[in-house]
């Protein structure tokens, strides 16, 4: 069965040193360590992020990875600490140009195996806009992919309102991924911003697009959440009471009731167990849930599908989260990739 993994992140093999180009420090790069089948990303001032393998970089060793355990596509996304929105405007525009060059370049080499999801500078929303355009037309990409909060602004915020305008004017299919998790500084121990920060952090986001009225002010804007859509599923009881015991407070944007939106948007399928699938599948549906892996990190889906198999889902279900749902999210035929 065709398979489509929506949530993978990749890297460009080199990273400029955006510090030397633009005057100031705080940029990733790419610090290959000789003899070593790893590399490190590191700061520019020398701080570690993360250790990496070559599928994080090497379009051909995920090829490899993918063939092995028949995943038919892979959706490629930068790795979030690369959207550096803390940067200046135009900078953000130059690195996001850059990595969209990039993953232009990767899909291109490989149209029946990848498709790309670009990144944006969203600290400045007329750039950002400026960037879908140009990726859109002039590098074919589907889609992009946001951080679920940009310098902590929650994606509601107004100045955001012509970026969802023009990725409704483009048909291209949105991914949020949970990144800057709120309280991180103060739950480092136990690895807890990952474990705990992200899925509320998705949360936030998805609880900001429905209560800042995102979803009915742009009907057509097709959103994936990350991570299952993090602890919102489980909580969209609390959040639905919420909004009717205090409309004073929550209502104030959209009168919606956000439970009208279960089923409005798409989110992957990383959760890791079986049971918390087919909650979602019955809390959100199956045309609404897409494979996701996290592809090529340690705390993704090690074994792309396992939970749906594990679930023991019937064939037309099954045949919905491995590739039509996100086909539907992406706007594509699944003609293009047999």
């Amino acid at each position: 069965m065709l398979k489509v993994d929506i949530h993978t992140h990749i890297l460009p093999p080199e990273i400029p040193k955006f510090s030397e180009m633009f005057g100031y420090t705080g940029f990733i790069q790419l610090k290959k360590n000789p003899g070593c089948f790893h590399s490190d990303m590191v700061s520019d001032t020398g701080q570690f992020f993360r250790r990496v393998e070559p599928n994080s970089y090497d379009p051909h060793a995920r090829l490899r990875e993918c063939d092995s355990c028949g995943v038919t596509v892979q959706v490629l996304s930068t790795v979030p600490v690369m959207f550096s929105y803390w940067a200046k405007a135009k900078d953000g525009l130059v690195l996001s140009q850059m990595l969209n060059d990039h993953l232009a370049e990767v899909v291109d080499r490989h149209p029946k195996r990848f498709i790309g999801l670009g990144t944006l500078p969203m600290q400045d929303p007329g750039l950002a806009c400026q960037e879908i355009k140009r990726a859109r037309q002039e590098l074919k990409l589907c889609g992009f992919q946001i951080g679920s909060n940009v310098n902590q602004l929650n994606l509601s915020d107004p100045q955001f309102f012509p970026v969802y305008e023009k990725l409704e004017e483009t048909d291209s299919a949105l991914f949020v991924h949970p990144w800057e998790m709120m309280g991180e500084k103060q739950m480092q121990k136990y690895w807890l911003p990952w474990l705990v920060g992200m899925p509320a952090e998705t949360s936030r986001a998805i609880c900001s697009m429905i209560f800042g009225g995102i979803f009915q002010r742009f009907p057509s804007l097709r959103v994936a959440f990350a991570h299952g859509g993090g602890a919102f599923p489980i909580t969209a009881g609390r959040v639905q009471h919420g909004f009717d015991v205090r409309p004073d407070l929550c209502a104030i944007d959209c009168r919606v009731p956000p439970r009208e939106y279960l089923g409005h948007f798409y989110i992957d399928s990383l959760v890791h167990d079986p049971d918390i699938l087919k909650f979602l599948i019955k809390k959100i549906g199956a045309n609404k849930i897409c494979l996701g892996t996290d592809y090529p990190f340690p705390l993704g889906e090690l074994q792309p599908g396992r939970v749906v198999e594990e679930a023991q889902l019937d064939s037309k279900t099954r045949e919905a989260i491995y590739h039509q749902s996100a086909l539907d999210w992406l706007g594509l035929k699944k003609e293009a990739f047999i």
